[in-house]
This record gives C-alpha cells, structure tokens and sequence, in this order.
C-alpha cells in the first residue's frame, strides 16, 4: 500500500544528521518505519485518530505518519488540500524535548520552522502550530524532582542553558486533549552526578506518562537494558514483563544495526503496546544477519530473556537447581565484599590486598577491612567486576572469566570493590575446582542471559546452578550430559561465547 512512498530509497537528509548528544538520538527514517509497521494497517484509513510525539528532536515520526496517512485516507478525503489540512491541523502533534528540535520538528514536518509562515506547507495561527515548546521547571522533594528524579540544583542553569525539565513527564497537560497513539525515541538517561559520572534512565518516566494518557497504542525506542538491569528500573522492569498489553517487541542486540554510529551497551529495542489486549508477546530479536522470531510469556523469568532460543537451556538449568538448591547470585558476593571501594588507596602495609589489575597485590589498612561474610580466612577466587569492559555489543561472542583476570587468593588476603569473590572455601582444591565450572561456556551462557552491560553483579548469575559439589574439574562434556542439553542447543552457546584464555581484556 505504501510501496510507491517508502518502499524506494531516496537520500533523506534525516538519515545523516547528526546527533545533539549520546542522550539524544535521532531516529533514522528507516527506522521510524520498521516501527511503523508493527501496527495494525487500520490505523492508517481512520481519519479520527490523533497521534502525539511526546520526544520530538526530528520530527521524522510525524512525517512518516502523515507519509501514510495522505495515502490511507485517499478515499475517505480525495481532495489532496482538504487531506493535508486535516491530517496535519487534527491528527498530528509534538512535544519537542529542546527548543531547538522544535525548530528541527517544524523544519520537518511544515518545511517551515515557523508554523504561520507563508512558507509553511499548512498555515497555523501561531508559530509552534502542534509542536510545542516551552521551558519548564523541575519539581523538587526531598532534593530530587518527584518527575524525573534529577538532583536538586544540578540542572537549574539559568534560562541561557537547556535544563531538561521535558514537558511531556513535567506537565501531563500539554494539549488537554485525548490521544489514540503515542509513539517516538524519548531521550534514555539524565545526568545525576555533578562531576558529570553518574547518569540514570529516564526513558521509563515517558512510557509510564504515556499510559497515564490512556491511549488505544504506545510504541517507543528505548535501550534493551531493562531487559535485565539499569538504575531504578526493577519496578518499571516487573511491570513491562507482567502487562499482556505489550504486543510486540524488536530487539537489536547491537544498537548500532538500527542507529548507525551510536554506541548503546546491551543494545536497542522498541515496542508495541495495545490496550485491552492480552496474550504472549511477539518477540523478535535481531543480531547481524540473524531474525529469530518467538511468541512467549515475557514474566517466565524475573529479567527478560531476549532470545527466544536460550529459554530452553534456562529452564534445564534452573530445573536442576530444584526446590532446595541454590544458583551462584547466593553465592557470589555482593559490590565492595571486604567494605573498600575502587578508588582505595594502597597502603605500605597491613592486610595483603588485590586492587585492580595494574597494581595487583598491595595491602590495606587493617581497620579498613571489613569481613561481614567470613571470607578473609579462606581460600577465595576472585573475579572482576566489569570483565567485558569495552564490549557493548553482545551479538558478538562474550567472554567473561579466565585463567588471566581472575585470581585465587589465599587465607588473609582481601580486595577491593574492583573484584566480587566468586566462592569462598576451606581448601584451594575447591576453590580450582569451582573456578572450572565458572569457565565453562555453559555457564558464562547462562550469566550471559542476565547481563547487559559491561559491570557483571552477583544478581547476574541467577541463572547459573550451584553445583554443590566442588571436588571434581568441570567441562563442558560433562555439563551437557548433567542438564541434558542438545546438540543444537550447545552449537549455540558454542556461537555465543569465546573461549577461555582468548580473550582481548
């Protein structure tokens, strides 16, 4: 139907434009319209609707709706005028995230950044016609705005600096109007550190104001990393899993497959939400030149798993695990195990202690250690926190331990927060014995499933069984026997995960 308008590649200049900041990224056209296509084709001959972009920086959503929709209502409204100036006066609105992507969304959309230009394809009576700007304010309690969680003070700049208090999670009433779609690229994370290190999701407050509007559809891009983690995303996490109105799913693996030259660790993925609708989710997930699509329960798990093909290989797992057992996140430790951070200075003498890698055994001041969990007297592997660091794209093989960052400390020996301790035991041999389980690929597979970014915690491993028995050195042989898995099972975790000792870290 819509062949002859998007079917044929043309340069676009919104292919090419680059992006303000990591924060906020535009959405290239081709994209927009593989999101697009997740709807119903219905929407496009319903001349009633209203379609809103609560995150316009481009404003290429609402050009490729109105793309769609001068075709689709071609019959209910044939005059090619009288169509224009319906779809673009009553179904197409904006709120744009910057005063400047207003200019750009107008630029777009009217071919006029001014609305009531004589240049502007359709005329309104004001400047911003149904892209809207104006600044606003954070709200604060506490220290924290009660919207979008940002410090107290940190953005307040003066009106000469942007302040990212977005419209569309500080003021609900924008238009006062009722939208029957919702749909864009919010922008992902704010700042909440003043030294400019610190930054937390924000894209999640989009999706939750999105449903308080109450709209028929929600679609937006957003990272894949609330599959399994991100800063104050366990309850957004809990409710996307658990609402049967999440449709469809997309997922890009490497996010640079869908935004070409953007780095986002874990990956890329937009949705599609209906409301009143109940059933498994489609999901689809893209890595290289590979689609794998499945219709699955997204709440089977605590995290989303993103490939449909490993689901499998984790109920084995965790049926092994049993009523009584235990998987490694009760065994690992949690962040800073001996009580000192990172940036812990070495001392001259005192309890030897394993800093980073550069600087390997040293020693820590003795009232500085704290051994909360009786690991100082045994014999501990240690693992690092951040073993992938660099690697966010995960379509790629991942390696995560081996035999060159990892180390085996002996009673007496401590770390700092650079390390988690993997197993604490009486006897080196354990200690050697489990390290062996962890480098199998079956296992760093079954961490794999939990992790999507370059920091692995002991949560990460909650897919991995606690043997229980570390008296024996572990392969991967023996493992598939043990689980039961097959050979197309293991071909890929075989694809998935490098091999011990190769590892470029």
């Amino acid at each position: 139907m819509f062949k002859n308008i998007i079917g044929t590649h043309k340069p676009d200049i919104l292919d090419c434009i680059s992006n303000l900041s990591s924060d906020e990224v535009f959405t290239p056209p081709s994209v927009v319209n593989q999101v697009l296509d997740l709807f119903p084709a219905e929407i496009w001959t319903n001349s009633q609707l209203k379609f809103l972009d609560p995150a316009c920086k481009s404003g290429v959503f609402l050009r490729e709706i109105a793309k769609r929709l001068m075709v689709g209502l071609e019959r209910e409204l044939p005059d090619e005028e009288e169509r224009r100036q319906h779809i673009f006066k009553n179904m197409l609105y904006g709120v744009s995230i910057t005063e400047l992507t207003g200019y750009l969304s107008r630029r777009s959309l009217y071919y006029s950044k001014a609305a009531d230009s004589k240049y502007s394809v359709i005329t309104f009576e004001n400047e911003q016609g149904n892209i809207h700007y104006s600044r606003g304010e954070h709200s604060y309690l506490r220290g924290k705005c009660i919207h979008c969680g940002s410090p107290e003070g940190l953005l307040d700049r003066g009106e000469q600096l942007e302040n990212y208090a977005y419209q569309f999670i500080h003021r609900k009433d924008v238009f006062k109007m009722k939208f029957d779609v919702i749909i864009g690229n919010p922008p992902y994370q704010l700042q909440d550190a003043g030294d400019s290190t610190g930054a937390s999701p924000i894209y999640q407050h989009f999706i939750n104001q999105a449903k308080s509007l109450d709209p028929k559809y929600i679609s937006m891009i957003i990272p894949s990393r609330w599959f399994a983690g991100g800063k104050g995303l366990d309850s957004f996490r809990s409710e996307m899993l658990n609402d049967q109105q999440l449709r469809k799913l997309v997922d890009f693996e490497n996010s640079q497959e869908a935004f070409p030259g953007v780095d986002v660790a874990g990956g890329i993925c937009y949705f599609l939400w209906e409301k009143g609708s109940k059933g498994e989710c489609e999901v689809t997930n893209l890595y290289g030149d590979q689609k794998i699509t499945t219709k699955r329960k997204l709440n089977e798990f605590d995290i989303l798993i993103r490939n449909g093909k490993a689901v499998p290989i984790i109920r084995k797992a965790l049926k092994y695990v049993g009523k009584d057992g235990k998987t490694l996140s009760q065994v690992v430790s949690a962040r800073k195990p001996f009580g000192m951070p990172t940036n812990y200075m070495p001392k001259n003498s005192g309890v030897p202690c394993w800093f980073i890698q550069r600087i390997g055994l040293s020693f820590a001041d003795k009232q500085d250690v704290v051994d909360a969990d009786n690991y100082l007297n045994k014999w501990k592997l240690l693992i690092p926190k951040a073993p992938i660091a660099g690697q966010t794209d995960f379509s790629k093989p991942v390696g995560f331990y081996y035999e060159g960052n990892t180390r085996i400390a002996k009673p007496g020996e401590c770390c700092t927060e650079s390390w988690l301790v993997a197993c604490a035991f009486d006897t080196k041999a354990k200690v050697i014995s489990f390290r062996s389980y962890l480098f199998t690929k079956i296992a760093r597979f079954l961490l794999l499933q939990a992790v999507i970014s370059q920091d692995v915690t002991r949560k990460n491993f909650c897919f991995v069984p606690d043997m229980n028995n570390y008296e024996l050195e572990y392969s991967d042989e023996y493992l598939i026997n043990l689980l039961g898995i097959t050979d197309d099972e293991w071909a890929y975790i075989d694809s998935k995960i490098s091999l011990v000792g190769t590892e470029s870290q």
